[in-house]
């Protein structure tokens, strides 16, 4: 049986020099298949895989990429999986993709789609535009119509109709990918002394650089392996974590916090490939269905603008439902949809008397000590107080 530690071995070192090879190297192997890249955070990745196609995740090119020539292109106060990922671009480490897709988390985002557009003429380019009002009895129709734009896109990309039996089989897929995340999540808030942060971390973003049917037997192994586990749990304070569903923290960043004192039982990585709470209804349109579980069956994110519940009240619960003791808000430099929900988090946790730690961190940043000292201070302060 595959362990986790064998999974840890093979895949990490890739994932913290360029993780992006793991696809390149992928596609080396399958030269007649089309790969398209998805910038975070979400993107219905099944529509991709209908097509034929493999999505994979474009998010940002970590703290080994020296940004030579996308500061050019960009103000300084930009956050760094902006610049990372245009560089990726410039210095040919996309030339794999047969096309990028971006939407609407946030203006430089929005700038860099244009970016791409400009910069790679022969890379299919193309944005979603995602629903600013989720209560309009259009909504669905709406993006119903947007996801058909897009089909559109990548029909004409791989020169073949995407059948709704397609779609159907491809969502099935993906329920299953994501039924297999779930429970690792699960097992990480029951159970987190058997599972650390930066193994489940590792296990979700390969999933993200290879297709689904590769994914879910490594999955099913892993799942196996955790659940024979028994360790003894140590003398953490429990958190979750919130504010880093666009780019990604460094793994020596998770590893440095879990090491200060912390059980993380929940947080917000690679939220795109995670979106939903449950399975997508495989019977019907297929492209309704897709629509229908973001506006009804996603979950809660700083970049979806919906009005029916308060983001903080959901932070609020998951502290409550996963029996954490505080929150750590973990958010990138620059990051504005971050920093604009900190502020409602921290009066939120305030209100109800939940600590909390607020941290920055940039996908390039090499040293941990001054993070780890911070997460040392605020967990000595909750265990001896």
């Amino acid at each position: 049986m595959t362990t986790v530690e064998s999974i840890l071995s093979r895949y990490r070192e890739p994932l913290e020099n360029f993780p992006l090879e793991l696809a390149a190297d992928w596609k080396k192997r399958h030269a007649d298949k089309k790969l398209v890249g998805c910038y975070p955070v979400y993107h219905p990745v099944d529509l991709i895989h209908a097509a034929g196609m493999v999505p994979v995740g474009v998010i940002g090119g970590g703290n080994r990429l020296e940004i030579a020539h996308a500061d050019s292109r960009f103000q300084s106060f930009v956050c760094s999986i902006v610049k990372s990922t245009l560089e990726l671009g410039l210095t040919g480490r996309l030339d794999f993709l047969d096309g990028i897709v971006f939407h609407s988390i946030c203006d430089p985002a929005r700038n860099l789609g244009s970016v791409f557009k400009r910069n790679f003429p022969k890379l299919m380019v193309d944005y979603i535009h995602f629903p600013q009002n989720m209560t309009s009895p259009y909504t669905i129709d709406y993006l119903a119509s947007e996801y058909l734009r897009l089909k559109t896109s990548y029909e004409a990309l791989t020169g073949r109709p995407i059948k709704d039996d397609d779609l159907r089989r491809s969502i099935a897929l993906f329920n299953e990918q994501r039924r297999l995340l779930r429970e690792l999540y699960a097992i990480r808030a029951e159970q987190p002394e058997n599972l650390s942060t930066v193994e489940s971390y590792v296990l979700l973003r390969i999933g993200t650089l290879m297709p689904p049917e590769e994914h879910i037997p490594i999955l099913k192994e892993a799942l196996a392996d955790i659940r024979a586990r028994k360790e003894k749990p140590k003398d953490r304070i429990k958190v979750v974590l919130e504010g880093s569903f666009c780019e990604q923290p460094p793994l020596e960043l998770i590893e440095s916090l879990e090491a200060a004192g912390c059980y993380i039982l929940d947080d917000d990585f690679l939220l795109g490939w995670r979106w939903f709470l449950e399975d997508i209804a495989t019977d019907g349109d297929p492209l309704r269905n897709l629509a229908n579980g973001y506006l009804r069956q996603s979950v809660y994110s700083g970049v979806k603008h919906d009005t029916r519940e308060p983001k903080a009240k959901h932070l609020i619960d998951k502290v409550r439902e996963t029996g954490a003791a505080a929150a750590l808000i973990l958010s990138a430099k620059f990051c504005e949809p971050a920093l604009f929900d900190y502020a409602l988090y921290k009066r939120a946790l305030e209100k109800e008397g939940i600590p909390h730690l607020f941290l920055e961190f940039e996908e390039k940043m090499w040293i941990f000590d001054k993070a780890r000292t911070e997460i040392e201070t605020f967990v000595e302060s909750m265990l001896f107080d």
